[in-house]
């Protein structure tokens, strides 16, 4: 039986909505974990497993064991669990938190089996594998998990993200990132006016921060993401934080710009305030080369397609392998926008094609020489 693209492009979008309805904040992934599960035990009479990360697996064997591929998606979303989860539908458009990052990736997984179930049997074994701990503070804990399990057997790795269709990540961007806490005696506001607040001195350190120099070849960017503190408007702050997230192109570059960071705070203190910093993520920087001939496979798959392929770096799981001169790359199923933000969608009428890029890819990369590579 021939696959009907038309009828898994349908099942994608539907799950696509379910999984995004499915609050699964890092740390929270169980219910979407769940979910996968059920499928592909109920429908695809798959034996899915779960392991110690919350890492939800399922194995399609191949003929030989000495080589394999691990497709992920993370099942995690930026999104806590109090934020309503509503989506809609606008022509060729689906909105909603976390639909394309990653719902879609997930719904693409899922529904792989079934894409690919007229592939002869291929060479080597198929691990699919909703992973969790990609987002935030996760540290990539679900890959981390994957590497730790399949160290032994050469393996390529597949990174699943909803949008960024015509997108090669072949490059992992380095990320670190601080929790910066100022902690101060405190005070009443009329009593004690004049002590050093924390929350004063944390918003002096964060324009600091924000004014050092930062490259723009190689790009090199700091968010202050959170900022904490206090305990009533008319107290002296005792204790406050940020937390800063650095990324470079340039793993010298992002070291730099962490003893920036670290002497920059440490300028703050003084006998009264006292400054504590503390690594709260990292994530390692790597690549293959863009003449890689998984690069080079996934450019003419992209190509035939009539989509313009895009050499490009980000922050995905693929870091960790990538970080190992593990064969690795993530790449997208569809375009879309507004990423991390309650306005986030994705296009409908690319899937196809994003799916159909993901399908050939399992065909022909057993025919490469990826794998002597």
């Amino acid at each position: 039986m021939t696959i009907n693209l038309a009828e898994i492009y349908q099942k994608v979008i539907e799950d696509t909505c379910t999984i995004q309805q499915i609050p699964a904040p890092t740390f929270h992934e169980q219910k979407r974990a769940e979910f996968l599960s059920l499928r592909w035990k109920e429908t695809d009479n798959l034996m899915p497993e779960t392991d110690e990360a919350g890492n939800v697996l399922v194995f399609l064997p191949g003929q030989l064991d000495k080589f394999q591929v691990v497709i992920s998606a993370h099942m995690d979303s930026v999104f806590p669990l109090d934020v309503p989860l509503h989506f809609r539908r606008d022509g060729n458009r689906i909105y909603g938190p976390g639909i394309g990052d990653n719902a879609l990736g997930c719904a693409t997984l899922l529904n792989l089996p079934l894409l690919i179930k007229d592939i002869p049997s291929p060479r080597g074994n198929i691990w699919l594998a909703g992973t969790t701990g990609e987002e935030g503070l996760g540290n990539l804990k679900g890959m981390k998990a994957l590497l730790s399990r399949f160290h032994d057997t050469p393996t390529i790795y597949i990174s699943l993200e909803g949008m960024g269709l015509g997108c090669i990540l072949h490059r992992g961007l380095g990320v670190n990132r601080y929790r910066i806490e100022v902690h101060t005696p405190g005070g009443h506001s009329w009593t004690d006016a004049g002590s050093p607040s924390a929350i004063h001195e944390v918003v002096r350190l964060s324009r600091k921060l924000l004014d050092l120099p930062l490259p723009l070849s190689p790009r090199t960017t700091l968010n202050i993401g959170t900022i904490q503190g206090g305990t009533s408007i008319n107290t002296i702050a005792s204790h406050a934080a940020i937390e800063v997230d650095v990324r470079s192109e340039m793993l010298d570059t992002l070291k730099r710009m962490d003893e920036l960071i670290l002497d920059t705070a440490r300028r703050f203190e003084t006998d009264s305030v006292e400054i504590s910093i503390s690594s709260i993520g990292h994530r390692p920087a790597g690549s293959i080369s863009e003449y890689h001939p998984l690069v080079n496979l996934l450019e003419r798959i992209l190509l035939h397609l009539n989509i313009s392929p895009r050499r490009e770096i980000a922050s995905t799981e693929a870091n960790l392998p990538l970080s190992y001169g593990i064969p690795a790359v993530t790449i997208g199923i569809t375009s879309g926008a507004k990423a991390h933000t309650l306005e986030e969608y994705i296009e409908c009428q690319p899937i196809e094609k994003g799916l159909l890029q993901l399908l050939q890819l399992i065909k022909q990369i057993w025919e490469t020489s990826i794998f002597s590579s």
